[in-house]
């Protein structure tokens, strides 16, 4: 059965062509499956009786089902643990907030990059996800949290598990569903891709003309520090990555947003203020101030297993000395860290 969810536009349309159908019917299903968020293919009433009765026997709109999930009495944010056709999962969380309902997605089972202070790099790298496997998080997950809360996402941000640009190819074409005319209940500008810092992809994808917002993990402006949190500073350290995210940023017309969770001792000190506002004022850039959520559910050991976050009031005092350099510094606010659902908790414990 071929699977029709992640295809591109053309990509429908060539598969009506070979079942000798008008290719227009390509954008009709383009709008069920992104604009309509249906995938019961007896639903869609456009389609003559035969068409729907031939779309349902010889293909499909799924490539992942729901394997169970977790709700956070806390700020109604919802886990949802996937599953793959090759029976391996992955993690969508959404997370609502008063103005706005985001979709955090994956791109890989797993992650190759080990960084010292997220569950998911513990678990170790299996395979990319299909461009389908990508898209899908937003059709299941939508419509069962749209159904059940009364919310629609509004909001998608590629920092599940995971790390999007060494899955350059089926993020690309995922991000070019996201954003296409069709896809009406999404805007690039509603859109981040979350990287640690792929120089040439973050090029490549600039020069696509997508236009989504990009987001470094940085967590520390000194490459030594960095070095020890992310071991993919040591191939892509911070002076390599500046001039991609400056040529980001030109391309794109966009402002580089900086991931910084927040360790005791390590990356909140007034050293680490000064060297962050050198960095800042070389680039359109705002900084995003995350408090460090615990990986203990995942048994850490080494440099993971010692870290703990920057206590709140000194997040706050930080953030204002940032603001006293005129930058830009929001803070996040942990939800779902009472379902392992926060920012770098998302991972599958080996059974």
């Amino acid at each position: 059965m071929i699977n029709l969810v992640g295809k591109t536009k053309s990509e429908l349309e060539e598969f009506f062509i070979s079942i000798n159908e008008p290719k227009f019917r390509a954008k009709q299903l383009f709008e069920w499956f992104y604009d309509k968020r249906e995938s019961d293919f007896s639903q869609m009433l456009n389609f003559s009786k035969s068409l729907r009765e031939k779309l349902q026997n010889e293909s499909k709109a799924h490539s992942l089902s729901f394997s169970d999930s977790q709700f956070s009495i806390q700020t109604s944010t919802k886990k949802y643990l996937l599953q793959t056709e090759d029976n391996r999962q992955i993690e969508a969380v959404i997370i609502p907030e008063e103005k706005r309902t985001t979709l955090c997605i994956s791109t890989q089972v797993g992650c190759p990059l080990d960084c010292k202070f997220c569950a998911t790099g513990l678990m170790g790298f299996k395979r990319n996800l299909t461009t389908a496997e990508i898209v899908d998080q937003y059709l299941l997950t939508q419509k069962d949290y749209g159904k059940d809360y009364g919310k629609d996402v509004t909001n998608i941000v590629y920092m599940g598990m995971g790390e999007p640009l060494l899955n350059y190819e089926n993020t690309l074409k995922s991000l070019k569903i996201f954003t296409s005319e069709e896809t009406r209940g999404l805007s690039r500008n509603r859109i981040t891709v979350s990287t640690s810092g792929i120089p040439h992809r973050i090029i490549d994808l600039a020069n696509t003309g997508v236009k989504v917002k990009l987001a470094l993990s940085l967590h520390s402006a000194f490459e030594e520090v960095r070095s020890k949190l992310m071991p993919i500073n040591n191939k892509y350290p911070i002076s390599e990555l500046l001039p991609a995210l400056q040529f980001y940023a030109k391309e794109t017309k966009t402002r580089i947003t900086f991931e910084y969770t927040m360790f005791a001792g390590i990356n909140d000190r007034d050293e680490d203020i000064r060297e962050l506002g050198k960095l800042m004022n070389k680039l359109p850039s705002k900084i995003n101030l995350i408090p460090f959520n615990s990986i203990s559910h995942m048994a850490p050991d080494g440099i993971s297993a010692s870290l703990k976050s920057t206590t709140r009031e000194k997040i706050l005092e930080f953030a204002d000395k940032l603001r006293e350099k005129n930058l830009t510094v929001l803070l996040r606010n942990t939800q779902g860290d009472d379902i392992a659902a926060a920012c770098g908790q998302l991972a599958i414990k080996k059974s």
